[in-house]
């Protein structure tokens, strides 16, 4: 049988559906791994790890509910999760268990897949390296001295170190995609609204999706048919028909139009990165795609715009954390006003704090038409650019992080280089488009390279099918794997 860890999903799928394997050897499976791998790694927040052997156990008296009943996934902590700890890594959640399950959440329950966890993250979803979490630091199974990327980055190592075959993260800004692009795996940030986001601990709440991280194309498809779909308890969620999206993924892309925006490869793109990226684009042209270069110069808007749109949406949903209805509560305060300060002062991580700051400031009178308005001006702008260069090519090819996974430790000092970890993730969310991120190599260190596909509103099928063919044709699975060295 192998490594039951190192199969994808739609593997084990096919082992279950033929009684190769039980559910319950599956989740056992992953338990060991776990328990080998988890110190090292550090993943997780909180194990449910009785339950999902108990679940998976039913599944195979009861018999399997739905097509992908049976298989373990870990969920990132900011998606609610009724009767388990929802902390968003933050102090200020530590001890609250959401009365109630998010849509995606629901919808995983409704198919019968078993939850192993809830995986940590950069505290409130806010930071690029999972070193914000109030809980401790997650390793990058590539080496465990580098960082997994964020906010997903105990989605993405969980993934990666093979401790789940799947996971839910969320991206605001390239949560999903800038992990995914350092711990070697694929990570799809749905076209916003596609996907509920009912029970999602709000950050920027028009710049949040839910989305997979996974082993390869076919299983990210997998988990979008499985979570995608029209809520009602989400006025952002879009009415559509329901989509296949693993029906055309192993179809020729010869005569695909891809446009490669060169100012996406400009100053501070790691060199190894434009490397790799030019190997892609031939690989692409090998299969047939019609490659071109174009201009799309919205990345140095987009970042400034990103910050004070999400910084100001932050400082207005975080307004709820005050220490009176749930969530940390100051022990000693003398007045109304001190039970909030000290709650918030004491419950709030540092970056978080800052946002806060940053964003009540763009709010505040005086400030308001000069930064905050004008960011949502270049929003619109930003949108208009991405309508235009996808009238001419139906998907865009850029780096994902300008980097490699960099050291623990060596950008916390420094949160403006931090936030240029963003740059070529930030304008998908503004522009409110999809976007995958999959391996396309690694560097001399042995440390993964992401490339990421963009696509127009709702054409995730083509990016998923362009996708496909690319790791069809490099294999990065069966090439390179994680080694858990520590240097």
């Amino acid at each position: 049988m192998g490594d039951i860890t190192r199969l994808t999903v739609h593997e084990l799928k096919d082992m279950l559906d033929k009684k190769e394997i039980t559910s319950e050897e599956i989740t056992k499976a992953y338990i060991d791994r776990i328990n080998e791998k988890e110190k090292d790694v550090q993943a997780f927040v909180t194990l449910t790890l009785d339950e999902a052997e108990a679940k998976s156990k039913k599944i195979d008296e009861d018999g399997r509910n739905g097509e992908y009943a049976g298989i373990p996934i870990g969920i990132k902590d900011n998606l609610c999760t009724k009767g388990v700890k929802t902390t968003c890594s933050s102090k200020m959640l530590e001890n609250f268990v959401s009365p109630y399950d998010a849509t995606v959440v629901e919808k995983l329950n409704n198919e019968g897949i078993v939850s192993l966890g809830k995986l940590n993250m950069d505290e409130f979803a806010m930071g690029s390296s999972t070193e914000n979490s109030s809980f401790h630091i997650t390793k990058n199974p590539w080496n465990l001295s580098t960082v997994p990327g964020g906010s997903s980055g105990g989605s993405a190592a969980a993934v990666a170190a093979d401790l789940v075959p799947w996971a839910l993260g969320s991206d605001t800004g390239g949560s999903i995609r800038q992990p995914a692009s350092l711990c070697g795996v694929v990570g799809l940030k749905p076209t916003y609204g596609l996907v509920s986001r009912y029970g999602l601990v709000a950050f920027a709440s028009s710049l949040d999706q839910v989305g997979p991280i996974t082993k390869d194309v076919k299983d990210s498809s997998i988990l979008l048919n499985i979570i995608a779909g029209h809520d009602e308890k989400d006025s952002t969620s879009h009415k559509m028909e329901k989509v296949d999206y693993t029906k055309n993924l192993d179809k020729d892309i010869k005569g695909l139009k891809i446009g490669v925006p060169k100012e996406f490869f400009g100053e501070g793109i790691n060199d190894e990165v434009k490397e790799k990226l030019e190997e892609a684009i031939e690989i692409y042209k090998s299969l047939g795609a019609e490659i071109e270069e174009c201009s799309l110069d919205v990345a140095k808007y987009s970042l400034a715009a990103y910050y004070i749109i999400a910084c100001a949406e932050a400082s207005s949903n975080l307004g709820r954390f005050d220490g009176i209805r749930y969530g940390h509560r100051a022990e000693e305060f003398s007045s109304l006003k001190e039970l909030y300060v000290n709650s918030r002062t004491e419950g709030f991580g540092e970056e978080v704090k800052r946002r806060i700051i940053l964003g009540t400031y763009v709010l505040s009178s005086g400030f308001y038409d000069a930064y905050y308005k004008k960011a949502q001006k270049v929003r619109t702008f930003v949108k208009n650019e991405f309508d235009k260069v996808f009238s001419k090519y139906d998907a865009l090819l850029t780096p994902v992080s300008p980097t490699t996974a960099f050291k623990i430790g060596s950008k916390t000092n420094n949160p403006l280089e931090m936030y240029m970890a963003d740059i070529c993730t930030v304008s998908v969310n503004i522009a409110g488009v999809p976007a995958i991120s999959l391996p396309a190599g690694v560097d001399k260190n042995n440390l993964p390279i992401g490339m990421q596909l963009i696509g127009n509103s709702f054409e995730e099928e083509k990016i998923l099918n362009a996708a496909y063919k690319f790791e069809q044709k490099l294999n990065f699975r069966e090439k390179y794997k994680p080694d858990f060295r520590k240097e």
